[in-house]
Formats: C-alpha cells, structure tokens, sequence
C-alpha cells in the first residue's frame, strides 16, 4: 500500500480546473518526451510527501496514538476518525476553490513554499508526542495533524496544477510515473529503514541488524515509533527542495484574490453543468465518490485496526507496511489485465467486491479467533515460525487478507480512471476530470464520520470500520445503473 497504492494519493486528491486532473489523458494523445529537470525534480516532490502517509497516517504513528497516547483502542479509533473528519470538511470546503482560482491567480510557488515551511517543523513537533503527556497533549498532537493533512492536501491540489508547465503535454505521463515510482521508493525506504534501525534492534540476532536503536532510542518510551516524524519530516523538507528551485512556475497574471476566487467558482459550475448532461457519467462519478471514499477508509484505518485488535507492535506494522507496499505495485497490473478482459466498469465491480470480501474476513479475526468461528489457541498450538513477526496464525491471516486489499484497491484506481474515459466525451475530459478530482473529495468527511459513529455506537473497532463497507456497497449498486465501460472504446458525443 504504498501511497498506499501506485496511482493515487491515500489523503483527498486534487481537483478543480488547476488540478490538471485531465493531463494523462492529454499527454498519452501526445506521446512521450524526455523529462527535463523542471519535470524530474516535479516528480521527486511526490516522492518526498508520500513517507508521511505511510509512516504517520497508516501504518507507525497514528496507531501509536491511537494504542498508547490514548490508551484505549476503541476511543482511539473514535477520536482519529474525528480527527480525520474534520479534515475532510475542511479540504472540501476549501480545496475546490483553490483549485479552481489557482490558475486565475498565477504562480504555485510561494504558497507552496508557504505549505512547506509551516508542515516540515509541525511534523518534527510531533517527536515530542511522549505517551506520558509530558510533551505535547493529545488535544495538541491532533491539533498539529489537523493543521498537517489540511496542508498536505493542498500541496496535492498545487503539485499537480504545476505538472504541464513542469514537464510539457508530452512528458506529463513520463512525470506523472516517475513521481509514483519515487514514492513508491520513499516509502519502502522509509519503512525499511525505520524497522532497521529502530524496531529489529534488540528483537533479533541478525549480523545486518544492529544490537540496540540507533541513536540510543529507548523503545520503553515508545521512541522507535515517535522518531518516524523526524524522518518525514527531513524526507519532506529535502525532496522539496528541487521543485523550487528547478520547477518553472506560472507568471503572474495580476488578477485580485476575490475575483479570482469568484471566477474559480463560476468555472465549478459550469464544469457541474458540463457533466450533468452526460447521465452514465454522471452517475458513475456520483457512485465513485462513495466506493472511492471507502476504499481510502480501509487505507486509513487498516493499521489502527490491526494494533487495537490484533496487538500488532511497530514491527509487525513496519513489516506489513513494507510488504503491502511491494505487493501493491502488482495491483496497477492486475487493474491493466481486468479493464482489458473484462472492461473497466465490470473490472471495478469485481475489485469493490473483492475488496468488501477481504473486509468482512478482517473483521472476523482476532488474536484468537480466525474467520469469526475458527477459535485458535496459541498457547496449544505455538508460534507457526521462529521470525520476529506474525508467529501465530491468526496474525499471518490477518496479513494475508490486508495483502488482498492492496491488490484489489490499488486495481480500483487504475480501473476506476480508466471507466470514465470510455463514459465521456474526448472534447469535455477538462470538465469530466475536474468533477472526477471534485468527486474524491466531496464525500472525504463520510468514511471517518461512518467509522466515528459506528465505533461509538458498538464501542468495538470493528463496529466502526464495518461502517465503510456501506458505502463500497453504496458504490457497487451505482454501477449497475451505469451504461457502457465497458472493452471496447466507444465515440460518445
């Protein structure tokens, strides 16, 4: 799950006129061409950004929130579903606008720069998130990832708004890879190197492992866990730096802020009015918007569920991140090999479904139970080998199953792209994919908002995430009242 997932980012995509959202499509009618440094160093700001989703959002930080700071799994769970609900309101009151008035506006750079200079130190800030308190409080850590991710998914919305100017209509495509692949890299790096250097320490007797934490991190006060805002933030702050000084900016066109928010608007609009003529694409992007949203809850939630319920330490975290990350990247094939034989839209079925599956089968697992009837003694049985990490079988299920969500969400990104180039008409992709990028984050509040109330209500974690599948189901039904999508490419006027 790296990115978690080739293809897409796991917080709220960019959208709007300057999201650029439509450049792929633009750019594969062009060709390739070789990448400048403007484009590379384009390409390298995403990897830079990707760590923090994997380290902090998914798979180390916020499950050690959620476990230890707070203490208790369940009202973890409740309180970072909040948390991450709140940002969703506020991206999407604000991310559309941005993106549309970005270009009346002009230059990226300074605000962007901006974005950088306040989230690199706030993410540093978080080492001091002690679990005694003694450092920042809880009300502080959350207010500082609130400030964090409402950040992050503005520098997606200005990333990619700077993707044709960076690399040209010809290498957009060859840009846009390149930046997936050096996420990709980022975070299996980081992950790998976190797990060498601070949770394998002391844990096994390996020659290439060192005997103690580098740095004399004492795991005692969980800062193996906590040094992982550290290294996001020193990833961020340096792979940012090519982009300002390599990546050509757009001139300034000297239009006020309010007209060019006014104007912005106006344009959402009519992008509204573009797309509501076009009733099969329409409803598609009205169902994506509810199965695209649950697909990112399970990203989201997926390690904070795995250290509540199945007891999974920093190791057994790191270790799945970095698996879930190499398995991911077949997910892209498995997508490209589905549209071909089955077309795009019964290729997104078949993924949601398999992914609603795999779901329903992590719910039914716990430390000692496999599947909801399988009752597992670990005492009886023993560890099923001698490695440092998911010794028993419920956890190497559990595994398992995570494993098939990477492949099978990863594939619905792919697909779920290329379903709505075969539902729209070539001369309005601008408008279809600036509503796409819109649909991806109109509903970005409703999976922590369903996994908030659901765990309140059951007080269980899985209570709460069982909510998300709702909405992939609420999704899937939508494609059944959506016409074409399907193999063969089709003139559409």
């Amino acid at each position: 799950m790296t990115s978690p997932i080739p293809g897409e980012s796991p917080l709220p995509e960019a959208l709007g006129p300057a999201s650029v959202a439509d450049a792929p499509i633009e750019a594969e009618y062009g060709g390739d061409a070789k990448l400048t440094r403007g484009g590379i160093s384009w390409s390298v700001f995403e990897g830079a950004r990707d760590p923090y989703v994997i380290l902090m959002t998914i798979f180390v930080f916020m499950p050690y929130v959620s476990a230890t700071m707070i203490g208790d799994p369940v009202k973890g769970q409740e309180t970072i579903s909040a948390l991450q609900q709140y940002v969703g309101w506020t991206v999407f009151a604000t991310g559309p606008f941005l993106g549309a008035s970005i270009d009346k506006i002009g230059p990226r750079k300074a605000l962007l720069a901006l974005c950088v200079i306040v989230m690199a130190p706030l993410m540093a800030m978080l080492w001091f998130a002690k679990p005694d308190l003694s450092g920042l409080s809880i009300l502080a850590t959350l207010s500082i990832l609130y400030v964090i991710n409402v950040l992050f998914a503005w520098t997606e919305i200005l990333h990619n708004s700077m993707l044709i100017r960076a690399a040209g209509l010809k290498g957009a495509h060859s840009a846009s890879g390149l930046a997936l692949s050096l996420g990709n890299f980022a975070s299996v790096f980081a992950l790998g190197f976190t797990a060498w250097a601070f949770a394998l320490p002391g844990k096994v007797a390996w020659a290439w492992v060192p005997a103690h934490p580098l740095f004399g991190l004492n795991a005692a006060t969980h800062e193996p866990e906590r040094v992982v805002a550290l290294l996001a933030a020193v990833i961020f702050a340096v792979g940012s730096i090519p982009i300002f000084l390599f990546t050509p900016d757009a001139p300034r066109t000297r239009v006020p802020v309010l007209r060019a928010l006014k104007e912005g608007a106006a344009d959402l609009w009519a992008m509204l009015t573009t797309v509501r003529r076009y009733g099969d694409a329409f409803v598609y992007l009205i169902s994506r918007m509810f199965f695209f949203d649950g697909m990112n809850g399970v990203l989201f939630f997926y390690g904070v569920l795995a250290a509540g319920v199945m007891k999974w330490g920093p190791l057994e975290l790191l270790a799945s991140g970095i698996i879930s990350s190499i398995i991911a990247t077949f997910g892209g094939l498995v997508g490209r090999w589905l549209d071909h034989n089955m077309g795009p839209k019964n290729a997104l079925r078949l993924e949601i479904f398999m992914t609603v599956l795999a779901l329903i089968g992590l719910l039914g697992m716990a430390p000692d139970k496999i599947l909801y009837f399988w009752h597992y003694d670990v005492a009886a049985h023993g560890p099923v080998w001698a490695g440092p990490v998911y010794r028993t079988l419920p956890s190497l299920v559990f595994l398992l199953v995570g494993l098939s969500n990477s492949i099978f969400i990863t594939a619905q990104y792919a697909s779920a792209r290329t379903a709505l180039t075969r539902l729209t008409p070539p001369a309005q992709t601008g408008a279809f994919f600036g509503i796409y990028g819109l649909s991806g984050v109109a509903t970005a509040w409703l999976a922590p908002g369903m996994v908030n109330i659901g765990t309140r209500l059951t007080h269980s974690q899985q209570g709460g995430f069982a909510s998300v599948i709702l909405l992939m189901i609420v999704g899937l039904i939508g494609l059944l009242f959506v016409k074409g999508g399907g193999r063969e490419v089709t003139h559409i006027d």
